[in-house]
């Protein structure tokens, strides 16, 4: 009995030698991973049309994760709230840095060119964008810009020198896409 005794106080003395230190379970706060969530919540609050609320949760996810490819998508569904609720002065600098983030979206352009339309700055733009010119990526808002004017013509011909001369780029066949739609409307 004396040895089962001493066999048990041995045993329990020394359990805590058997645990692993530092197996305690921490959790890691991720700001990429709650910039995703407040984004679909965001997105689940603009079905809802909670307009307000959708806002402060895309201002949320763009802080949490302020320089990334996703951002952009976070800016861009910012501005189309802003859109959606009249305030395209807003919606201008969410499209715009949304292309800052990646520019490589047909989208964002579509939504900027949008934007210029409900400010009734698409002829100032125009111009601007036919003395600049300065990156290959320009062409494509220069394109949709003549779109708006009804330059259907001059938009394709736009278009499609941009898809020549980047015929590698991952936004070129959305390009492609875009041109085949505004061909069907001519015809």
């Amino acid at each position: 009995m004396k040895n089962l005794f001493a066999l048990l106080i041995i045993f329990f003395t020394s359990l805590p030698a058997f645990c692993a230190g530092g197996t305690s379970v921490t959790y890691v706060i991720d700001p990429e991973k709650n910039a995703f969530e407040h984004n679909n919540l965001g997105i689940m609050y603009v079905e809802e049309k909670c307009y307000y609320a959708a806002i402060q949760e895309f201002k949320m996810a763009i802080s949490l994760n302020p320089r990334t490819q996703a951002t952009a998508v976070y800016f861009n569904n910012l501005g189309k709230v802003y859109m959606t609720i009249g305030y395209p002065n807003l919606a201008l600098d969410c499209f715009k840095n949304a292309i800052i983030q990646y520019n490589l979206s047909l989208e964002y352009y579509q939504n900027l060119v949008q934007c210029y339309k409900a400010l009734g700055q698409i002829n100032s733009q125009l111009a601007n964008y036919k003395k600049q010119n300065k990156t290959p990526l320009d062409k494509i808002m220069l394109g949709l810009l003549y779109e708006q004017t009804g330059d259907i013509k001059k938009a394709i011909i736009t278009l499609d020198e941009f898809i020549n001369s980047e015929p590698d780029l991952l936004i070129t066949p959305s390009v492609k896409i875009y041109i085949q739609n505004l061909v069907n409307q001519i015809i």
